[in-house]
């Protein structure tokens, strides 16, 4: 499996933001995944990672 190259940064501005979802990620299989509504299928999403290990 391929590793994923984050971009390390403290901001982010994007224009046309429809909502916002707050999710844990959550393990499946050997990877993990993060749960979305049915509705964004096809839509393009950003998935923003936080230093916060809760």
């Amino acid at each position: 499996m391929n590793n994923v190259k984050i971009d390390e940064t403290t901001e982010f501005t994007i224009k046309g933001i429809y909502g916002v979802i707050e999710r844990k990620v959550t393990k499946f299989g050997s990877g993990a995944k993060v749960d979305c509504p049915k509705e964004f299928l096809g839509r393009r999403v950003y998935l923003i990672i936080t230093r916060d290990e809760e």
